[in-house]
């Protein structure tokens, strides 16, 4: 008798572990559901660049799959951080209002493209840490389709194109610098009053007209990538 009571404890101990299992399965397939539909429809069917923040009640309802979003989330903040915000910075730095600054402010131009260098860095290490974080993540194939296209979208096509800015901008620096060197080697025949350039020997007229002119096509490059990263974040 007391066997029987055994066999039928167990039994029901089974059981009761198969329901469980049968429930944390479906609970797994509800917080996946929502997940997806959240990457779907609030960042891969919107126009543009957009990592919006989970309310409360969607990150519960995304379960563990809210530390997945995390990757995305935290790879933006950090970019926003270190590398957009300080990159306006560097801009005003190197901001360049007339052909005397040239001269009079290589200093400041020299900091800027130093600068440069941090933030390229700093891209590389929160792309490298975002990219490690997504490999090790842990996916069904349906969620890993939406997630890695999500992933595409708001992390590596932005790093992506926020590195073409940085060669554009180093040429430019460099060209700007160039041209101060120039102004400075040849201020005896050089007289720069604002935006007016006043030149006495053709040669150096010659030389400084052909700098200023690859100049210009350096900062049409700048432009060119800033024109592509608007676009990508507006979607258009």
């Amino acid at each position: 008798m007391k066997r029987a009571v055994v066999r039928s404890n167990a039994l029901w101990l089974c059981l009761a572990f198969s329901l469980l299992l049968a429930a944390c399965g479906s609970k797994e397939a509800e917080q996946r559901t929502a997940f997806i539909g959240f990457l779907q429809a609030r960042v891969l069917d919107k126009p543009g660049l957009r990592v919006p923040t989970p309310t409360a009640d969607e990150k519960t309802s995304f379960g563990d799959y809210a530390q997945h979003y995390a990757v995305i989330a935290d790879f933006n903040e950090g970019m926003n951080k270190s590398v957009s915000q300080p990159m306006g910075q560097v801009m005003a730095k190197g901001a360049l209002r007339s052909i005397a600054d040239l001269a009079s402010r290589r200093d400041d131009l020299k900091a800027a493209k130093d600068g440069l260098g941090g933030l390229r860095t700093a891209l590389d290490q929160e792309l490298a840490k975002a990219d490690a974080a997504h490999a090790k993540l842990k996916q069904p194939d349906d969620l890993k389709q939406v997630y890695d296209k999500a992933y595409e979208k708001t992390v590596s096509a932005p790093a992506a194109t926020f590195k073409e800015v940085f060669p554009a901008l180093d040429k430019v620096f460099d060209g700007a610098l160039a041209v101060g060197d120039y102004l400075e080697q040849n201020k005896s025949k050089i007289q720069v009053s604002g935006s007016s350039v006043s030149v006495s020997d053709p040669a150096v007229q010659a030389q400084l007209n052909k700098m200023l002119q690859d100049l210009n096509g350096q900062s049409n490059a700048i432009n060119a990538a800033q024109a592509k990263m608007q676009a990508m974040v507006r979607g258009s």
